[in-house]
């Protein structure tokens, strides 16, 4: 493979892509009503396609130096970057009307979005509370629901009050993770003059903020499933998501210790184990489900 291409192929960083499933699940488990091979190709549309392209813009007009999310040590930004984005884009919005041009258009909206965080014009990035609003807002309820219209639910079931609540838990979630994807970046941030919300906070009041967040978010969520008489589902999230408290608590505790503990290899580590322990939870609730409704 071409060398430039090959760089541009690693900073679509499609691994890191996969930290963002546990919406994906949380919409699906929040309705079972869905068709599956809908379902898969909305997985492949915004997992593989979407998210990427995503990454690649932003990092096309950040040209980082220091690490970002799933690259320690990110490779040259060269124009074929920017092709490969506009590239995936395109096969994204395409895939998408075959599903139903309500999906497009959400799609459509989502990447607009994404790249008016990045985009030197724009830059919603500079902006800590404004970014972080549009962040939280889009890739957390705005997703929620993007997913359940791809994936066939009926219209009336994704207004239903209580599937809102769910998508605005998915946000809540997000504002507490998000800020956390910020620490180890603050030189960086800094040097280009973006003051992120964990900029802002500083180091400790970054965790405070996110241990608030998912605290604010898990008493919203099992509210809702008490709301639907799903008190398994509220039992089932609360052991498929208990090693991400360990995990955080530790975190905390280390960077109390020693602030350089608030790096690249922490965050991640951070991200992973969130990332799989709510994708995992999520799972078993949609297949306890599937199984008590068959």
């Amino acid at each position: 493979m071409n060398p430039s291409l090959s760089s541009a192929w690693r900073l679509l960083r499609i691994p890191f892509s996969l930290f963002l499933m546990p919406i994906f699940w949380f919409a699906l488990s929040a309705t079972p009503n869905v068709s599956v091979w809908r379902a898969a190709a909305v997985f492949f549309i915004l997992h593989l396609l979407v998210y990427p392209a995503s990454n690649g813009y932003n990092s096309y007009y950040d040209r980082d130096e220091g690490s970002i999310g799933g690259l320690k040590n990110p490779p040259q930004v060269t124009e074929s970057l920017y092709w490969l984005v506009l590239a995936f884009d395109v096969l994204a919005l395409g895939l998408s009307l075959v599903l139903s041009w309500q999906f497009a258009v959400m799609v459509l909206v989502y990447l607009l979005v994404s790249k008016a965080y990045s985009y030197e014009g724009i830059r919603l990035k500079k902006y800590p509370f404004l970014s972080t609003v549009v962040v939280v807002l889009f890739q957390g309820a705005f997703t929620f629901l993007m997913v359940q219209v791809g994936s066939g639910v009926p219209l009336e079931e994704v207004q239903d009050y209580t599937n809102l609540l769910l998508a605005l838990v998915s946000s809540l979630f997000l504002c507490g993770s998000y800020p956390l994807t910020q620490v180890y970046q603050h030189q960086e941030d800094a040097r280009r003059g973006d003051v992120t919300l964990s900029l802002l906070l500083g180091l400790t009041g970054t965790f405070l903020f996110a241990g608030i967040s998912m605290l604010l978010a898990t008493s919203a969520l099992l509210y809702t499933y008490f709301l639907r008489g799903q008190n398994m589902h509220s039992l089932l999230f609360l052991l498929g998501t208990f090693p991400v408290i360990l995990v955080f608590m530790r975190w905390v505790l280390k960077v109390k210790k020693d602030a350089n503990t608030a790096d690249f290899e922490h965050t991640m580590q951070m991200n992973k184990v969130s990332s799989l322990s709510m994708s995992f939870t999520f799972v078993l609730i949609l297949a306890w489900q599937i199984w008590h409704l068959g």
